[in-house]
């Protein structure tokens, strides 16, 4: 990956940790890019990414694609739609300053809730498009 979504990787979690309603909702900053072997449901995970060229001048304009991956066991769906809208609620247009570069837009694109097969566990995935544009 670039240097760009590294930094928008790392802004996104810290403006994901500093969100008031998210961690309420987790019960603590459990934001994570790979969580531990013991994380404690209800938790966040910063998932895959796609990068792709936006420019349309030959410069460094860059799509990012990202998704975040909710985690819950507490019976139902409802706690993966609170921790889906509370991702929502952070980031849909968050004014980031990923480092190096300026964020041009953080928009919300989709999100699937579901039962993953073991039953017990729902999974919510949330999209989100992005362009940054390097700092001159």
């Amino acid at each position: 990956m670039t240097t760009a979504s590294l930094a928008l990787r790392a802004a996104i979690h810290d403006a994901l940790l500093a969100d008031g309603a998210l961690t309420s909702a987790l019960g603590g900053g459990k934001i994570y890019d790979e969580p531990p072997r013991d994380a404690g449901f209800p938790y966040v995970t910063l998932g895959e990414a796609r990068l792709t060229d936006a420019s349309s001048d030959g410069g460094l304009t860059q799509e990012h694609q990202l998704t975040l991956h909710a985690w819950s066991r507490k019976g139902g769906h409802r706690e993966a739609h609170v921790i889906a809208g509370a991702l929502l609620q952070a980031l849909d247009d968050a004014p980031l300053s990923p480092e190096g570069h300026r964020l041009v837009n953080l928009r919300f694109a989709i999100a699937d809730i579901r039962r993953e097969s073991d039953g017990r566990t729902y999974h919510a995935l949330v999209r989100f498009r992005a362009i940054t544009e390097p700092l001159i």
